[in-house]
């Protein structure tokens, strides 16, 4: 059984002694490692801590519950919104969260969110497990990254990644499979784990480029032309002599 550890934010008292409550008495294996009156002191909890679940009310004073993405290039664990409000259920999963939950909590409800996160948790774990795995029985410059879509997992060859264009929050990952797939990671996101991967440029705030399928630089238009004329990528004039050099 997966062990899960979680931080609960809530700016209620009561409602924070209520999830508690539940929690302790779920078949589940979980582990409250502490409980914060406000997103800030959540914050400092989760970086400190490191819990694989955060359970989290949306309105809060100060910050809404939402607003957690702007203290994180990454978020490295799982969130299950806490809500009064329906509605509130699309920031869930713009967040890419494994559930909300509205108050007053369902317990069977409640059971449905924690099975499907332990479920999660358990395939993520077997993924390090077999990427390991991978690794010492293939050649040193065998890569792969894994892309989260939908609540699926891509897992993809990074010489096959074309290029990744931002969108909006989200970014777009071109394969040279010829498809694309949309991931709520943002573009900074990949430049810090691609940072050592010498194949792959930040060419422009909205674009990253695989070096590999560069086919025509148009320094007029600031355009880089990439997999046979599939895909147009912008590149900044200031980025132009370093992408050169990089060539």
């Amino acid at each position: 059984m997966v062990e899960i550890k979680a931080i609960l934010i809530d700016d209620e008292q009561s409602a924070r002694n209520v999830l508690s409550n539940l929690l302790e008495r779920a078949s589940t294996n979980i582990t409250i490692l502490d409980s914060c009156n406000n997103l800030e002191l959540g914050v400092q909890k989760i970086k400190e801590l490191q819990p694989n679940v955060v359970f989290l009310d949306v309105q809060m004073p100060n910050y809404a519950g939402y607003e957690i993405a702007r203290f994180f290039d990454v978020i490295p664990f799982e969130i299950i919104f806490v809500t009064a409000y329906d509605h509130y259920a699309i920031k869930a999963f713009e967040l890419n969260a494994i559930d909300y939950l509205v108050k007053p909590i369902d317990r069977n409800k409640l059971d449905i969110a924690l099975k499907k996160l332990e479920h999660k948790l358990h395939q993520e774990a077997s993924l390090v497990d077999y990427q390991a795995l991978l690794e010492t029985i293939k050649d040193k410059n065998y890569k792969k990254i894994v892309i989260p879509e939908l609540g699926n997992r891509h897992i993809i060859n990074l010489a096959d990644i074309v290029a990744i264009e931002a969108d909006g929050a989200y970014s777009k990952i071109h394969l040279s499979t010829k498809t694309t797939i949309t991931t709520s990671k943002n573009l900074k996101y990949f430049e810090n784990i691609l940072t050592d991967e010498r194949l792959f440029f930040r060419s422009h705030r909205t674009w990253i480029v695989n070096l590999a399928y560069i086919e025509f630089l148009n320094k007029t238009t600031l355009n880089l032309t990439l997999d046979n004329g599939t895909i147009t990528a912008k590149i900044s004039r200031s980025r132009i002599s370093s992408f050169e050099s990089n060539i």
